[in-house]
């Protein structure tokens, strides 16, 4: 097999998912044998075990909690040294060298970063490799991951930084979109009108700054006309500091990576 997930918890549902779409090359498990089969006949993939994984599939998708990853990848460690396949892990603060030393080898290691918006094909995919992972494999790897959104290989050094922002944003778009909800419901919305209203403009405004030139400030600044309804809104949010506040948020979820890693 080409694939195999090992953890089908929700975001490697949602990898497997997107993955689906390119290749039906894929074996899966769980410890919840149940929830392994019940995806695998919804994607039309393959079920099996950890072990089966460890010795026929070409690409591992690592999907167990940072936690739980030295004991998962120990069991099936003699297996993984033996046949050095890729393994691909997205344990939040868990370096690659630290997956090394779990398996007790040095074998080829794709380090991921997605979030949930993987599961609707807009994801954000932050990816490191280590130098054994050959540059061609990297390059299908990333081409067969294209359904799940976009993909940006970056420095290992920095995926504690950019998990804060893309892994942990997501929780942090729904608490603004649901703030955003709750102002128009006072204002005479229903709750349903509000959300699709935010949502929808935050998924436009999220695709002009992906397709444009300009910064956020400068097209905040296109949105406020002078002595308008929008400046005033935005006054609000800056007596209430909200980039301080922000900014202090994704430091708090960076400093816990940090942890995790530990």
């Amino acid at each position: 097999m080409k694939y195999g997930f090992i953890g089908c918890g929700n975001m490697g549902s949602a990898l497997a998912k997107a993955l689906s779409k390119t290749t039906k090359d894929i074996l899966l498990a769980d410890h919840d044998t149940k929830k392994a089969s019940e995806l695998a006949s919804d994607l039309g993939v393959s079920v099996g075990s950890n072990e089966e994984i460890a010795q026929n599939c070409e690409r591992i998708f690592l999907g167990v909690k940072p936690q739980m990853m030295k004991e998962c990848v120990e069991g099936i460690a003699h297996i993984l040294r033996e046949r050095k396949p890729t393994l691909i892990s997205m344990a939040a603060g868990l370096s690659i060298e630290t997956i090394e030393r779990f398996v007790g080898d040095k074998l080829p290691i794709i380090r991921i970063m997605p979030n949930t918006p993987v599961s609707v094909g807009k994801g954000m995919v932050l990816y490191c490799a280590n130098s054994e992972v050959d540059s061609e494999v990297a390059k299908d790897f990333a081409n067969d991951m294209h359904f799940a959104g976009i993909l940006d290989m970056i420095d290992e050094c920095f995926m504690d930084a950019g998990c804060s922002v893309s892994g942990c944003g997501p929780a942090f778009m729904y608490m603004f979109a649901d703030a955003l909800a709750c102002g128009g419901t006072e204002c005479g919305l229903s709750y349903e009108q509000a959300v699709k209203y935010a949502a929808a403009t935050m998924a436009g405004a999220a695709q002009m700054m992906l397709q444009g030139d300009k910064t956020p400030k400068e097209l905040r600044e296109a949105v406020c006309s002078k002595g308008g309804s929008t400046i005033e809104g935005v006054k609000v949010l800056e007596q209430g500091r909200l980039s301080e506040l922000v900014s202090n948020c994704i430091k708090a979820s960076y400093n816990r990576n940090m942890e995790l890693g530990k």
